[in-house]
């Protein structure tokens, strides 16, 4: 149903006040029937998606799961798939990951009836501090050019806080998401470390590699010029690794190795999407790549995901791992490490200072000599 309320396109404080103060976001503009995005949106040429650029023939690689869930701890061929598509994509697919479908279709349902909540309602969401966040773009307030994106941000937290302060219409859909993610992170956990030739995940390393969880609902709503727009930005993220639900739009892209193209992620009927983040680079001292991505807006369809970001906990600190400095990948000799310790809620703190910028961010990790 089309918002009802009239806004000038034309002006910026407007525009700021619709979208954000009022909680409208950009699915408020999408439902007024604009037939040309508001100034604030349109990107530079360099950051449209250009179709040229696009490498069809190429795909991240796609994970058969089973056998690591099944008890098969010890199946080298699908720890070294997924090890080597963290080595050379940062990126790849997973199917048959023990995560029942009917929780994928509930939180995507769920997702969308927040989305779908009066403005006003929404609203209630975007000044609630470190535990659930409902937002615009990434960071507007230092953002030059806006993403094509509503998003909320939900902290994992224990299931009486999260009654008490995540929406209703979503709640209990997210934590049984979180809930049965945990075996997938787990074994992902074990598989990416064991290269490594970290053999134990003790507290200490569980807090390290996985101490804080976050998840998003993210709405990308029809875009009236979508050439012309982007969903978000160039970027890598901060996590250690990202578990992504997809729906089945697509409009997900991943930078091709040549380091120029773009590769599409084709949504799959009930797979997840692993990408590897800023943290886990640095503690495998670059060993395990973070992936530069992007997404797309769309002129015809509204687009969801879930992704749930694994962090480390904030207050530890995030550098390479002893194991990861003791050989290279060819276990000749001692690497030097390309990364500085570094407080992971520095990191994020500066991830946070700017607007998406490709893989800038992890510059502020790395060693000066």
């Amino acid at each position: 149903m089309a918002t009802a309320i009239s806004v000038s396109v034309n002006g910026s404080s407007d525009v700021i006040d619709f979208v954000i103060n009022q909680g409208h976001g950009v699915k408020g503009l999408s439902e007024m029937g604009l037939k040309t995005i508001p100034k604030q949106y349109i990107q530079p040429l360099e950051e449209r998606q250009v179709i040229s650029k696009i490498i069809p023939q190429q795909s991240i690689p796609i994970i058969d799961m089973s056998r690591l869930l099944d008890g098969h701890d010890h199946d080298d061929q699908v720890a070294n798939s997924i090890c080597d598509a963290a080595e050379k994509w940062g990126f790849f697919q997973v199917v048959n990951h023990g995560v029942p479908l009917q929780v994928l279709e509930d939180v995507k349902k769920a997702t969308y009836g927040f989305f779908e909540l009066p403005a006003e309602e929404k609203r209630r969401y975007s000044q609630c501090g470190n535990t659930v966040k409902y937002g615009t773009s990434f960071v507007p307030h230092v953002e030059k050019t806006l993403e094509w994106k509503d998003h909320l941000s939900l902290f994992n937290v224990t299931k009486d806080r999260a009654s008490d302060l995540w929406p209703p219409v979503c709640k209990d859909q997210v934590l049984e998401y979180i809930k049965s993610t945990k075996l997938v992170t787990n074994r992902l956990v074990q598989v990416l470390m064991k290269r490594l030739t970290v053999h134990e995940i003790d507290e200490t390393k569980q807090n390290l590699l996985m101490g804080s969880i976050r998840t998003n609902l993210n709405y990308y709503p029809i875009c009236p010029n979508p050439e012309l727009a982007v969903g978000v930005g160039r970027h890598s993220d901060a996590s250690t690794f990202t578990i992504l639900l997809q729906d089945d739009v697509g409009g997900l892209y991943v930078r091709g190795m040549d380091g120029d193209g773009w590769i599409h992620v084709p949504p799959i009927d009930g797979a997840l999407v692993i990408n590897i983040g800023d943290a886990l680079e640095i503690m495998s001292n670059g060993r395990y790549q973070s992936a530069e991505h992007r997404v797309a807006a769309n002129g015809t369809k509204n687009r969801i995901s879930v992704p749930i970001f694994v962090n480390p906990s904030p207050r530890y600190t995030i550098g390479p791992l002893p194991e990861a400095l003791a050989t290279n990948s060819c276990g000749d000799q001692k690497p030097k490490p390309i990364y500085k310790q570094v407080l992971y809620s520095d990191y994020v703190k500066h991830f946070l200072s700017k607007a998406h910028d490709g893989k800038k961010t992890i510059d502020f990790a790395k060693t000066t000599n």
